[in-house]
């Protein structure tokens, strides 16, 4: 005698391997993306990196202070900020040179090389001014640049554009009558002349672009009612010209020739 066949059981729940397998791909699917993310990510460290590289090379652009790691988990460098050793032109970016002394006149500033304030900076329709005030780099009355102020002097020399520059002296309205300076004209002139005579051995300038004038105490920035305006009146400026000067443009003229000519 057979056995009598119990009916199937109908499972409910298959549907959960259904859905196992569903949320099993989906986890795959978010693995992918985010392994993709990553290397995205780490593609475009390597690409900053690289960028940086090539601006550092042309000393144009400012050095980050941690240079990016080209690999996980790699500790960051830091990287010192390399000199400026190449002319910038100023027809490019005034105030990326401007950015550059900036930091330059500043890490002086903390080496004690020259007294806080005694370097400004501003922009004119010329050019970029830069200001080198009495009191951090010449004696009260002297041409004699101070000894502590020359290694920034040689470092500025280096990081200026071969031209155009015009150096101008200038002073307050006290007299001034030494067995070397008659009047505040002489020292002015004086002190613009030694200041050009710097850039000029210890940079790249282009001496054809190069020019030096004293203006005594009568270009004045401050007030000289004060002993503080007259402290900003003492000073050199360096203009980064912006177009050459018109007079360095014109092409010398041939002398015409005065001798006499004998008639045949």
């Amino acid at each position: 005698m057979s056995k009598k066949k119990h009916p199937e059981h109908v499972n409910h729940e298959r549907w959960l391997v259904s859905y196992a397998d569903f949320i099993t791909l989906l986890f795959a699917f978010f693995v992918v993306l985010f392994a993709s993310s990553q290397s995205d990510k780490k593609k475009q460290v390597q690409m900053a990196a690289a960028m940086q590289t090539a601006f550092d090379h042309n000393s144009i652009f400012e050095p980050h202070s941690r240079q990016p790691p080209l690999a996980d988990g790699a500790a960051p460098t830091n990287a010192p900020p390399a000199a400026i050793q190449l002319p910038m032109p100023i027809a490019t970016d005034s105030t990326v040179i401007e950015q550059h002394l900036n930091k330059m006149f500043a890490e002086q500033v903390a080496a004690k090389h020259i007294p806080f304030g005694s370097v400004t900076m501003h922009t004119t329709p010329e050019g970029l001014v830069i200001s080198l005030h009495e009191a951090g780099f010449f004696p009260s009355g002297s041409a004699e640049i101070s000894p502590a102020s020359l290694p920034m002097l040689s470092i500025l020399a280096t990081s200026l554009p071969r031209g155009p520059l015009r150096v101008e002296g200038h002073t307050d309205n006290l007299p001034i009558h030494t067995t070397q300076f008659a009047t505040n004209w002489e020292l002015s002139t004086t002190r613009a002349t030694t200041i050009a005579r710097v850039l000029l051995d210890k940079g790249r300038v282009n001496p054809a672009g190069l020019s030096a004038a004293g203006y005594a105490e009568f270009h004045p920035v401050a007030s000289n009612a004060t002993e503080d305006g007259r402290a900003q009146n003492r000073r050199v400026d360096i203009i980064i010209l912006r177009t050459p000067p018109s007079s360095l443009n014109k092409l010398p003229q041939p002398v015409p020739d005065s001798t006499p000519q004998v008639l045949p």
